[in-house]
């Protein structure tokens, strides 16, 4: 399988919400198929989501019909450990885990939950302030050697952070996956955008609808925002006001993944045609002074 094969796509498919959904795994199986007609193939996890329910879950859907599993694209993630009490969890803190057993174990379970013999890409999910970089990175090179994951990157790191563990590794990570929205955009400003095009490694865009704050908040950066989205919208044809987000977001020169947090398919193939929207910089910059209220200097 060679890079470009194991490359993010454009916008990928995120199951963090699959149990609020409330849907039957042939019903999940039924829109995964729908998407992966659509032309969205990759799929977004974590083995915290749902209360360590959502990749068992998702499991289900892939038990259904065993060959889907070659279609898609699995990115999971670890390193959280909430103070669950009645999963058994030590401690009463949330917190961080980045130890090479916790990684390695993690994988495994994934593996398990998903009933697959490998994971796309394993991501650490939050920074861990204890993180051993030379451990993180041992345990990513047995479970690469294992097979038992291809690719890995980590989420929410700053660009230090990143770069730290990059610096142990004989491989190069695959993304940072960040908070990026029109409606939060310090990534526009910490480095984490400039570090990936530094890298070359794809930046994955969390929460791209800023939590639907973008639709539903009334305070005076949602109401500008909205103001300006549908006034760009009908200026380059688009249909709703999250599809001028999405072309906002695919604009930037690090070439980012937008990750979708929803269950319709009728609101993954209005993203899908989103990719085909153009912005021009002047409207890209009106969007921008739109969340900040005032103009670049």
């Amino acid at each position: 399988m060679n890079s470009s094969d194991r490359a993010i796509d454009e916008l990928v498919l995120g199951f963090w919400r699959l149990l609020d959904w409330q849907i039957t795994p042939q019903q999940c199986l039924a829109f995964l198929e729908q998407a992966i007609e659509a032309g969205v193939r990759h799929t977004d996890h974590a083995d915290i989501y749902g209360g360590y329910g959502c990749e068992a879950e998702f499991g289900k859907t892939l038990a259904l019909k065993p060959s889907i599993r070659d279609e898609i694209k699995i990115i999971t993630k670890c390193g959280i450990k909430p103070a669950f009490a009645s999963l058994g969890l030590a401690g009463q803190a949330n917190h961080y885990d980045s130890s090479a057993a916790h990684i390695i174990s993690s994988a495994q379970q994934s593996l398990k939950h998903f009933n697959t013999d490998r994971l796309d890409a394993l991501l650490i999910h939050r920074p861990d302030y204890l993180m051993n970089a030379d451990e993180v990175a041992e345990a990513f090179t047995t479970l690469k050697q294992n097979g038992d994951v291809l690719d890995f990157g980590v989420s929410n790191f700053t660009p230090s952070q990143l770069s730290l563990l990059q610096s142990r590794l004989d491989f190069e990570l695959v993304t940072n996956q960040i908070e990026f929205s029109p409606y939060e955009m310090q990534a526009l400003d910490d480095g984490s955008l400039d570090q990936c095009q530094l890298l070359d490694i794809k930046p994955m865009c969390w929460s791209p609808l800023a939590g639907g704050r973008i639709f539903a908040e009334n305070d005076e950066k949602a109401i500008r925002l909205r103001h300006v989205l549908e006034q760009v919208g009908s200026e380059i044809g688009a249909s709703s006001i999250d599809q001028v987000v999405y072309a906002w977001l695919l604009m930037h020169p690090s070439s980012p993944s937008v990750v979708l947090g929803t269950g319709n398919i009728t609101r993954v193939e209005s993203a899908v045609a989103a990719k085909q929207l153009k912005l021009s910089r002047e409207q890209w910059y009106r969007i921008w002074q739109g969340s900040t209220g005032h103009s670049v200097p």
